[in-house]
């Protein structure tokens, strides 16, 4: 019996440390949330005619939402639009909307994976968008996966027709120091100067252990050692 009320007292003081980071709340408050959903219902790029797909999951995908307002809307059906640069959900109706204000999510998990609504530079230009959080630490290390889209090509002389497609690309990748927005990194050159300090040791670890820039392994590995020194 008493192994049993200490089983019990541990699960209820876990259950109010988690409650006391972020309030929990249900599907019905994020769907009723003006702040979070738009008004308006938006139509989905899932048209027969388009092959290939915009999203990161074609399904959607029970995750939570933080937000920086430290509320956590649970169970919620999410799916990332790449092509938009927008998080989709579904209502409970069936409808599909998107999170229009993102700069008030701090993060969203959907299943293993965890997004951010990261600034992130590419030259002198600064955007924001979701991208998945691959380490963490003083040092952040970012990915965002990207589509194109290709317009339907008429039948001309003997060539048939092509039906308009999103298409995968190459994930890019970026890193993240402190507050500053996420760097692109682009070569092994932009791996060596997106580090504040440590110059040295940067530099052997990535000749010593052949980092390469397009590798996600290998960018986890130079952060990871990045933040333990």
């Amino acid at each position: 019996m008493k192994n049993i009320l200490l089983v019990f007292f541990i699960l209820f003081n876990l259950t109010l440390s988690a409650q006391s980071d972020y309030q929990i709340s249900n599907q019905l408050d994020f769907f009723r949330s003006n702040k979070i959903a738009k008004g308006e219902i938006k139509r989905t790029l899932t048209e027969a005619d388009i092959e290939g797909s915009p999203y990161f999951n074609d399904d959607f995908i029970n995750g939570n939402v933080y937000t920086t307002s430290k509320t956590m809307f649970t169970e919620i059906p999410l799916r990332l639009n790449i092509y938009n640069d927008e998080m989709e959900f579904k209502s409970p109706d069936g409808n599909i909307a998107a999170i229009a204000t993102p700069e008030i999510i701090e993060k969203i998990t959907i299943e293993n994976d965890v997004w951010v609504y990261t600034p992130y530079s590419a030259g002198k230009r600064v955007s924001r968008n979701f991208l998945r959080l691959i380490a963490k630490g003083k040092v952040k290390l970012y990915v965002r996966p990207n589509v194109s889209f290709k317009d339907a090509v008429p039948p001309s002389g003997y060539k048939d027709a092509e039906p308009a497609q999103f298409k995968a690309q190459a994930d890019t990748y970026y890193i993240r120091y402190g507050e500053e927005a996420a760097q692109l990194i682009e070569n092994k050159k932009d791996l060596e100067k997106v580090f504040p300090d440590h110059k040295k040791e940067i530099a052997a670890f990535i000749k010593n252990n052949k980092i390469n820039h397009r590798k996600e392994d290998k960018l986890k590995e130079l952060v990871d050692y990045y933040n333990s020194l």
